[in-house]
């Protein structure tokens, strides 16, 4: 049965739909927005802002307050967030419910990014055994691809899967909402859109399901992909026909406002024991993974031989090692060894989590590392192992007989 519009109201937003957001929302976590509002304090006062919300959705005049630029580091410079209030994150969430079950009728095998049910090891899963029945690869990079999205083409695109008008005056208001950068200024934009918001994965893999996916499954069908948000590897079997495929994707992707990055954009051949070219290069990353000529096992012929695989890549170890240094574990003696595993294992679980999946004795690094940290640790706490590094290590090497599992890394099979 339908329920009847509510009197006074112009578009019919049920009240569950708010709050199944908000509770998205606060299970995700996050920082304030440029209001400064917590979900802490959002929830203070939740039934009322809530009410408003939904009050303010379904009369249209709802309008998203400006979001906050953080800047984070990446390799070659930063990467700007667009934070929303807690609000209109509540607000975009919404809206992703009601467009998602539509789109994901639709959307390519071969789009992994931020999709129910699929993750980025999938899609290296998927890349890793195509390196190996195809020897060309087109390494994709769009250059500032959420600073260069057409509203025009992103709103035309939204317009093919719903029919409900509050979504699309909503996305457009979104789009348009100004950023409130570091040092102050504010920056209104011509396109693009902030990066950061629940809405902004569903965005992206929208406008490039149209920009790229369904172009390359139209024109070049029998080439294999996998995109992960903006970032896809093209699978091919001559090097022309790899860069024949990219010219044609540049010229795409101009045709749609946006631009191949000169630089990163490559095409790579999948050297391995079987393929006896030369050519350069001969290594790529994706999703974190980079995929280059690795020494690998038969078992069954008892022989060592070369394959094309992906294993975590150089960047991502350092940016490990980095974090690690970060936490000061030496300084805090304060602490129980538990206390210590308790706040590190969600994040050292998490990466151990993602990056042994393929070639994991590439991060064993990672956990003799995390132990030089715990000796350095245990020498400040017990003054019977200050003076001693062999001490150290032969008291972790207890720790570690008598409680296995109780760092994440400890899984890992190397030497303490």
């Amino acid at each position: 049965m339908v329920e009847p519009k509510l009197q006074g109201k112009s578009y019919d937003i049920p009240k569950r739909l708010i709050w199944d957001a908000w509770l998205k929302v606060k299970k995700n976590g996050g920082v304030a927005g440029v209001d400064g509002v917590t979900i802490e304090q959002f929830e203070v006062k939740l039934k009322d802002n809530l009410y408003k919300l939904w009050s303010r959705m379904t009369s249209g005049s709802y309008f998203p307050g400006p979001v906050r630029a953080v800047e984070i580091p990446k390799k070659g410079g930063t990467r700007v967030l667009g934070i929303p209030n807690v609000i209109d994150r509540v607000a975009q969430t919404v809206a992703v419910s009601v467009v998602e079950p539509n789109v994901e009728k639709v959307f390519h095998d071969d789009s992994y990014g931020y999709r129910p049910g699929r993750s980025p090891v999938d899609a290296v899963e998927v890349c890793r055994e195509r390196c190996w029945k195809r020897d060309w690869v087109v390494d994709l990079d769009v250059r500032a691809f959420f600073d260069s999205v057409s509203w025009e083409l992103m709103l035309k695109a939204v317009t093919r899967h719903t029919d409900a008008k509050w979504v699309l005056i909503y996305v457009e208001r979104w789009l348009k909402a100004p950023m409130l950068m570091p040092d102050g200024t504010v920056n209104h934009r011509t396109k693009g859109m902030p990066q950061g918001g629940p809405i902004s994965p569903l965005l992206a893999n929208l406008f490039l399901h149209y920009g790229l996916d369904t172009w390359l499954n139209r024109e070049y069908p029998g080439v294999w992909f996998e995109r992960f948000a903006d970032d896809a590897v093209v699978h091919c079997v001559t090097e022309r026909q790899a860069r024949e495929v990219r010219e044609a994707i540049g010229c795409r992707l101009a045709d749609i406002g946006l631009e191949l990055h000169p630089d990163k954009t490559r095409i790579v051949y999948c050297k391995d024991s079987r393929r006896r070219g030369e050519f350069l290069p001969v290594t790529f990353t994706f999703c974190g993974y980079t995929f280059r000529p690795r020494k690998a096992y038969n078992n069954a012929q008892k022989k060592a031989f070369t394959s094309f695989l992906p294993a975590a890549s150089l960047d991502k170890l350092t940016d490990m090692s980095r974090k690690m240094t970060s936490w000061r574990l030496h300084r805090r003696t304060n602490l129980t060894l538990n206390d210590l595993a308790r706040e590190v294992n969600p994040v050292l679980g998490g990466w151990l989590t993602y990056f042994t999946v393929f070639y994991p004795t590439t991060v064993e690094p990672i956990g003799k590392r995390m132990d030089r940290h715990l000796m350095r640790w245990a020498k400040r706490k017990y003054k019977r192992l200050e003076r001693s590094g062999k001490r150290a290590r032969a008291w972790l090497r207890g720790v570690r007989k008598r409680s296995p599992h109780l760092f994440a890394h400890w899984k890992l099979r190397y030497t303490t």
